[in-house]
């Protein structure tokens, strides 16, 4: 299958110089450029234009056309733009005599800047921006992935001199060349009625927008999936998608998938084999993206899933990615607790998780006490004994308050996610996670603490307000797939591949020793008990840094300044 272009778009500052723009691309605007490349549905490009102000909508959105025109002449763009379902950038020019780029909540939509030969260039793609700042990998970002993938160094992207903008932050940029910051988003505060209600509102429209008149699947698995699946079957036909070892046919999601029987929603079952195991090669190959994708070590399953939908006719898929972390997360509430002084509820909610994990209360007292929300329920990992260079501490902001420390790792989690998107888009497929919308976010942290969290329920606020939808065993499943044993047997199947991995572009950089790793992927594949995470790191590190390596880089072209007037 031939290989398509990633989609993305991105923009210029206003002005007389001319413009840089990328070659192939399709030109909305010329004065000041914006664009898109690849495939995009027609329904996620929409722009409206009236009295020299024009508003361009990039993504999928819920804006009907009087809100979008309403966009306008609103005086601040994210009073207008706010409360739009979905995940998107927003972009209007002409107001104030400068652009202004609003960037999503969550980072699920990414953007970045950088300096192009006439002034700054955003977009949605760190990796396409970077052929104009010199295509050089920042190694102090991909220092800090590798010790902590989920704690990346600060201001920084995968690469030199191209910037992260910050999410729920407005991008103004001017005919002068100055640019400015300003952050548009903070969490409101919710009644519980109210706030299950703009989550259902948020969840539902998300959907609507990237299903409505187009084919499309879903996973169909767990809770996350299963809602998000049954939503889209209100707007019509849709394919649920679930995934099962070769040869078992009962049990596990596949008696959950076969139970649900509503109409438009139709099931297929992706049987997994011994080839399907993690590290296995494919003749597919990785493509190159912003950063490295989360699901490199099971690209094989990966590709070969995204091949089978697009061969079917289908251009969307919907994952539930992102449920988790909004409605299974650590009990970082307990510091909050601490802090004002309620003990009872802080010592009685610290014995119930730490009875629903089986481990000692002690250090989420101890956590809780010293008001460190952020080290709640979460391990703190060694640094890994192949990294090679120092990588400065990374204070996670507001490190006492919980709901700050949500959104720090959400939005983390989110950006990292788009790669996923790129790797769906060189398979001509779409590749959605509703999950990780701004609206979701902005609905979810508005609910009163024990709405979101709870040692006895699984998810009680995706549950409870999606009561009506979910069937009843559906509600109440709390189990989830352990795939640990399939990561060992993987390296024990490739273990000459993945050991070739320790010696290549990393060491070559001098970011990591290749002899820890190699003790590492040794004893992981005779089923020693290790700590995943920085392992994968490392490996879907190297895998992008080639990837990367044998890309072409994205051609950049100047063209002459549009006349006074022209669109």
């Amino acid at each position: 299958m031939e290989e398509r272009k990633a989609r993305w778009y991105g923009g210029c500052a206003p002005g007389s110089r001319p413009a840089v723009t990328p070659v192939g691309a399709r030109l909305i605007w010329s004065n000041p450029a914006l664009w898109v490349s690849g495939v995009w549905e027609p329904k996620h490009v929409r722009t409206v234009e009236l009295g020299g102000v024009r508003v361009a909508v990039l993504g999928p959105c819920s804006a009907s056309e009087r809100e979008l025109a309403a966009a306008l002449s609103c005086p601040d763009l994210a009073t207008a733009a706010g409360s739009w379902a979905g995940s998107h950038t927003v972009v209007r020019t002409g107001a104030h005599g400068a652009v202004e780029v609003l960037a999503d909540v969550t980072s699920a939509s990414p953007l970045y800047t950088a300096q192009g030969p006439n002034g700054v260039v955003w977009a949605s793609s760190s990796l396409a921006l970077a052929s104009l700042a010199g295509r050089r990998v920042d190694t102090e970002w991909l220092a800090a992935y590798l010790r902590d993938k989920h704690t990346p160094a600060p201001g920084r992207s995968a690469w030199s001199e191209v910037k992260p903008v910050p999410a729920g932050h407005l991008l103004t940029l001017d005919a002068k060349g100055k640019t400015s910051l300003t952050p548009w988003w903070k969490p409101t505060r919710r009644p519980p009625g109210e706030a299950s209600a703009a989550l259902r509102r948020a969840l539902g429209e998300g959907v609507r927008v990237r299903v409505e008149g187009v084919s499309a699947t879903t996973d169909l698995a767990g809770m996350d999936s299963t809602t998000i699946a049954l939503l889209a079957a209100q707007y019509g036909p849709i394919t649920g998608v679930t995934l099962h070892p070769a040869g078992v046919t009962t049990g596990g999601d596949m008696e959950y998938a076969r139970a649900l029987t509503v109409p438009n929603l139709a099931r297929t079952y992706f049987p997994l084999s011994a080839r399907h195991l993690p590290f296995t090669a494919t003749d597919v190959a990785l493509p190159a993206t912003d950063s490295p994708a989360p699901s490199t070590s099971v690209w094989r399953m990966f590709s070969e899933q995204l091949r089978m939908t697009a061969a079917a006719g289908f251009v969307c898929h919907l994952t539930g990615d992102g449920g988790d972390n909004h409605f299974l997360i650590t009990p970082t509430h307990l510091a909050s607790l601490a802090r004002r002084g309620h003990w009872v509820q802080m010592f009685g909610d610290a014995m119930d998780w730490a009875r629903l994990r089986r481990e000692s209360p002690r250090p989420l007292i101890a956590a809780a006490l010293r008001g460190n929300a952020a080290h709640i329920g979460r391990s703190m990992r060694p640094r890994p004994a192949w990294l090679n260079v120092p990588v400065p501490d990374v204070a996670i902001p507001g490190g006492t308050d919980p709901d700050t420390v949500f959104v720090t790792s959400l939005r983390t989690v989110a950006r990292s996610a788009f790669a996923e998107t790129q790797l769906a888009d060189s398979l001509g497929v779409a590749l959605h996670n509703p999950y990780f919308d701004g609206l979701i976010l902005d609905s979810v942290i508005s609910a009163p603490i024990e709405q979101r969290y709870s040692a006895h329920r699984y998810k009680p606020m995706l549950a409870d307000t999606f009561a009506d939808l979910l069937p009843e065993a559906h509600r109440k499943r709390a189990a989830k797939g352990v795939f640990v044993g399939d990561f060992h047997q993987g390296l024990r199947v490739n273990l000459r591949r993945v050991l070739a991995l320790a010696d290549g572009r990393l060491a070559s950089l001098g970011l990591i020793n290749p002899a820890p790793l190699r003790a590492t992927i040794h004893a992981a594949a005779l089923g020693a008990q290790i700590i995943w995470s920085p392992l994968l790191a490392a490996l879907a590190a190297e895998a992008w840094l080639e990837a990367v390596e044998r890309t072409p880089g994205t051609e950049w072209e100047e063209s002459a300044p549009a006349p006074a007037g022209a669109r």
